[in-house]
């Protein structure tokens, strides 16, 4: 199984900005995607966004402009960059990664235990 270790969160004000990283680790397995979800207090979890191995990061609508993400698949790495973070813009953000065992056709997915980002002043 993909094991998943995030870091970077914490307290930063309003309009500030954050850099949160996730490493995976293990054996056995290619990575397909990896990205990023949120989930603010009493809501779902929603996608932030996605990095597929051959191409660009995408968005969610919401993030577009003031988040960034970048993918160092060969360390099994992605950033994120958030930013311009808003007072109602604290969330618990969770990596993901789709792996494939070799040998399998079927993808999975792992999660890390999340890094929560709190905004205020």
């Amino acid at each position: 199984q993909v094991q998943l270790v995030e870091s970077g969160g914490g307290l930063v004000q309003p309009g500030g900005s954050l850099r949160l990283s996730c490493a995976a680790s293990g054996s056995g397995f290619s990575i397909e995607n990896m990205g990023w979800y949120r989930q603010a207090p009493g809501q779902q979890r929603e996608l932030v966004t996605t990095i597929n191995t051959d191409g660009s990061p995408r968005y969610a609508d919401s993030v577009l402009g003031r988040f960034a993400s970048s993918g160092e698949f060969r360390k099994k790495m992605v950033n994120l960059q958030i930013g311009s973070l808003k007072p109602e813009a604290t969330d618990v953000y969770y990596c993901y990664a789709e792996a494939r065992r070799y040998g399998r056709t079927n993808l999975s997915v792992s999660w890390g235990q999340g890094t929560q980002v709190t905004v205020s002043s």
